[in-house]
């Protein structure tokens, strides 16, 4: 009897012990101030932008941390198995890249309920035939990544609908599976939706045939020992879901933007009659005190905001010149709506990033790649250089370094180099159109001509792929 009653003593304890152990790891992270969370660096979740850290799992982590009250501590690590590993520790308290429930990750941690679903793509060469449906897949070449989700979704389909299918799998460590379909070594590939639209600046002669099915659900993985964390990010995604917010979140964070047309220099055209005047003093001022050209200090405007105080992003920028928070607090800039306080913060950062970019560069080159950095950030801009470089070409042109820029979107290169993944072909994109908005405000009428300038064109592509690059700064720089 005695040792019946102790039995259940213990087992009474146990359960006092497991009640309280749902809330001790939203109390534990509150009483630490801090969340971790582990993630990898990819352009669908986290890597440095010119401004700061970007990338959706970083925004969706941030605003939970806050919800929380609680500091964000995250970091990238090489892959998934590493991050399992840094989550089954209790090193991290949460691992968010874009994940797929597996069996891998149960050992590591629980999953919370998915928040998207990614639509899967079948995607083709320009100069192929368009696939239309699954079973087009069977007598195809078709790449995959090895171990990925979308392998999973191929297993299935082979398993159910498809019986013959095969594909060949791209190591996880090797370039992208569209890259196979680029190269002539696959018709089709797979690949999430998400990706794809980062990946199709990079391979522009890579089309969409269809969607498959099945879409991916994509999820947060939260440590074992903490069930009521789970709870708090399962309401937390709840709300972002109900309110909206979250599917402007994954709009913003795409890696599509608009192509400069014809119709948008029309509406250029406009806004140098309606909205120029109003703040055409402020950039000349700007440019006495800075010495650069008051009309490039409009045309970044232009290009950032459309002249437009109240313009916003998803990744938090404001006013006419589009700076984040921490830029404005770092120039000292208070209220970022205020468009005469914007353009000379605006013209102070350009000024600053410029000086950064070695003196012995001739222009134009010196000023395009001041915008490049301007856009992508100087710690970018000086990978791409050193790829440049590694390359046998000249880090100091613009034309050249240009060639190299879109590397850093592309993991065999951005693991590479210091400072990771960048979007790599919006610094091209954006000096692109802020030549074409300076061209046309130098030749508005009334205007002095303007002095013989080179606009910088693009070169022809490199014999061959870049090399390795050495470790190191490049001299000079």
């Amino acid at each position: 009897m005695r040792a019946l009653t102790l039995a259940a003593a213990v087992a009474a304890l146990a359960l006092a012990g497991c009640g309280r152990l749902p809330h001790s790891a939203p109390a534990q992270v509150r009483a630490r101030g801090e969340l971790r969370v582990v993630t990898l660096n990819l352009p669908t979740c986290y890597y440095l932008g010119a401004q700061g850290t970007e990338g959706l799992e970083f925004e969706l982590a941030q605003r939970f941390a806050q919800q929380l009250g609680v500091r964000l501590t995250i970091y990238p690590v090489a892959n998934e198995r590493t991050m399992q590993a840094e989550l089954a520790a209790g090193r991290a308290d949460i691992a968010a890249a874009s994940l797929s429930d597996s069996a891998d990750w149960s050992r590591a941690g629980v999953p919370a309920a998915p928040y998207a679903n990614i639509p899967q793509l079948v995607v083709y060469l320009r100069s192929g035939t368009r696939p239309r449906e699954t079973l087009q897949l069977e007598s195809a070449r078709l790449a995959v990544r090895a171990g990925s989700p979308q392998e999973r979704i191929l297993q299935k389909l082979k398993s159910t609908v498809a019986p013959t299918l095969n594909w060949v799998e791209t190591a996880p460590s090797s370039a992208d599976p569209v890259d196979d379909v680029e190269s002539g070594g696959a018709d089709y590939a797979i690949t999430d939706a998400r990706e794809f639209s980062f990946a199709h600046h990079l391979y522009p002669n890579v089309l969409v045939g269809f969607e498959l099915a099945e879409e991916r659900p994509v999820r947060w993985m939260v440590r074992r020992d903490a069930p009521q964390l789970l709870v708090e990010v399962n309401a937390f995604f709840r709300t972002l879901q109900s309110s909206g917010e979250l599917a402007q979140l994954v709009v913003d964070s795409s890696g599509d933007n608009r192509r400069f047309e014809y119709e948008e220099s029309r509406e250029f055209q406009s806004h140098v009659g309606d909205r120029l005047p109003q703040y055409r003093n402020w950039f000349e001022q700007a440019a006495a005190r800075t010495g650069i050209d008051w009309r490039l200090l409009a045309a970044i405007g232009y290009q950032e905001s459309k002249w437009d105080p109240r313009a916003t992003s998803g990744v938090g920028a404001a006013g006419v010149m589009m700076l984040t928070a921490d830029t404005a607090q770092a120039l000292g800039l208070k209220d970022r709506h205020d468009p005469e306080q914007s353009i000379f913060a605006g013209a102070r950062y350009l000024a600053q990033v410029r000086a950064m970019i070695p003196s012995r560069i001739p222009e134009p080159d010196r000023t395009w790649l001041t915008i490049a950095a301007y856009n992508v950030g100087f710690g970018h801009l000086e990978d791409a250089r050193i790829l440049t470089q590694a390359d046998g070409q000249d880090p100091d042109s613009w034309s050249q370094v240009r060639d190299h820029l879109p590397l850093l979107a592309q993991e065999r290169w951005y693991t590479r180099v210091k400072r990771g993944y960048a979007r790599g072909w919006e610094p091209v994109q954006f000096v692109d159109r802020i030549q074409r908005f300076l061209t046309l405000l130098e030749w508005q009428p009334g205007e002095p001509a303007p002095a013989p300038r080179v606009t910088a064109q693009r070169s022809a592509p490199p014999a061959a792929a870049p090399a390795r690059p050495a470790a190191g700064a490049l001299p000079g720089s």
